[in-house]
């Protein structure tokens, strides 16, 4: 099948692409079954999904904290289950739904009983399996201070090395145990990513099933400028002490979590390496408080954050590029092959977006559309030119464009053909991420 984008909008006119409006379409199951279902059906036959195992994969990042989060932070449950519904239509032999949030997520709140339920219905409706799965094996919330490690049998994993294929590699000479990811142990980092080695923990569902359908909710990203088609696939591992997210120290020292270089944020990051190695533990909480201190005696700016939420986090898109990798091109034996392995279908929830603090504290984005693609990297860079955002300022879509133009893709918007610069017409006013909202506003 040749690559595509096909997008829907699901706005009349500008004065209905609000959010009040909007919202009001995730309570119209109807409406979003032919929706989602029209679209699904232009490109899959029910040959396509009959008697095969389906991967659902939603984006599941964090549990609500605000009123609005049921909006724009996951996959918004009503589209998830018309999605399922018109997929249990086609007859497949079984069906996961399954991501791994945050570590200090809910996952009770993010899988509530009475969505379960209705899954549940509809499984014994259709008569087909349908399994709900929370792929983390470890789970931790720093105020509680008790973690729980391992909770699923690293043989439910495969733990794959992309070695100098990963696009870590040139960034893995900077210093020893360069590699950090929030409220990690860097150690455990260290053994999985350095010099020649770099081990992701693959949830093994990947390679049993026979179709993977994405569902991304498009939103602003901290680290990674947006997340959409290719940042959702991040949730295939189940272990982030194989994820890194950035570089300690400042870019001076060959770091990327800050720019420049500074001695207190540099000592506050490694007061947090100690915090980490103690987790669970009395000295936790210590080092903690000590790391927070330091933090704030620099005065840190907008650009200035331990977890790296700016424009120079060189980091996190490199990994995300690996996974997609992975997704793409791994076999069940851990390897790399020179052709794709299976198609990765993203179905996009793009009815309410997320801007500002995204991933885990945006704001409701009135994107207004549906989109449907076998090529996730084409999608991501049409997202971003409907959030109004420079391609060309995003390393993740910047490397996600270099790898499209080695393919021609075919864009669709509401059944016509299209070009990105027809589509830059129908953008949106996205507030970025603090972290990236100057660089981005520069010309």
């Amino acid at each position: 099948m040749k690559p595509f984008v096909d997008i829907v909008s699901v706005f009349t006119d500008n004065a209905d692409r609000v959010v009040d409006q909007l919202e009001l379409l995730y309570d119209d199951s109807q409406y979003l079954k032919e929706t989602i279902g029209n679209l699904i059906d232009k490109w899959l036959s029910a040959e396509d999904i009959a008697g095969k195992r389906i991967l659902l994969k939603p984006n599941w990042v964090r549990h609500s904290i605000k009123e609005e989060d049921a909006i724009c932070l996951r996959t918004h449950d009503s589209f998830l289950l018309a999605a399922l519904e018109i997929i249990l239509i086609k007859k497949p032999a079984s069906v996961v739904i399954g991501d791994a949030p945050i570590q200090g997520a809910d996952w009770d709140a993010i899988a509530p009983e009475p969505l379960v339920t209705t899954i549940k219905v509809l499984s014994q409706r259709f008569k087909i399996p349908v399994w709900i799965k929370d792929f983390r094996r470890t789970i931790f919330t720093p105020s509680a201070n008790r973690p729980q490690i391992d909770r699923s049998s690293l043989d439910e994993y495969l733990i794959f090395d992309l070695g100098h294929e990963s696009y870590l590699e040139p960034v893995s000479l900077v210093a020893p145990n360069p590699f950090r990811v929030t409220c990690y142990n860097p150690d455990r980092l260290a053994e999985s990513h350095g010099p020649g080695v770099h081990k992701y923990c693959i949830t093994k569902e990947l390679f049993n099933a026979d179709v993977v359908i994405s569902l991304p909710k498009i939103k602003t990203h901290q680290k990674a400028g947006m997340t959409g088609a290719l940042k959702n696939l991040v949730g295939l591992n189940g272990d982030k002490d194989y994820l890194p997210h950035h570089r300690i120290g400042g870019t001076k020292v060959g770091g990327d979590c800050y720019p420049g270089g500074n001695y207190l944020r540099y000592w506050a990051e490694l007061a947090m390496d100690q915090a980490n190695r103690h987790q669970g533990a009395w000295a936790y909480k210590l080092w903690q408080k000590l790391s927070s201190l330091l933090w704030r005696l620099t005065f840190p700016g907008a650009v200035h954050q331990m977890a790296a939420g700016w424009y120079g986090n060189d980091t996190t898109w490199r990994m995300v590029l690996d996974l997609n990798k992975i997704a793409m091109y791994g076999n069940a034996e851990g390897k790399m092959c020179s052709t794709p392995q299976r198609t990765i279908y993203s179905l996009c929830d793009g009815i309410i977006g997320g801007q500002g603090n995204g991933p885990l504290d945006p704001d409701p984005l009135p994107l207004g559309l549906v989109s449907f693609s076998n090529h996730p990297y084409m999608t991501d860079i049409c997202m971003a030119v409907l959030m109004g955002f420079d391609i060309q300022k995003i390393p993740l879509l910047a490397s996600a464009q270099e790898l499209s133009n080695q393919q021609e893709v075919s864009l669709y918007l509401d059944n016509k053909p299209i070009t990105l610069n027809t589509l830059n017409n129908f953008s949106i006013k996205t507030v970025p991420p603090a972290g990236w909202a100057e660089y981005l506003a520069s010309s």
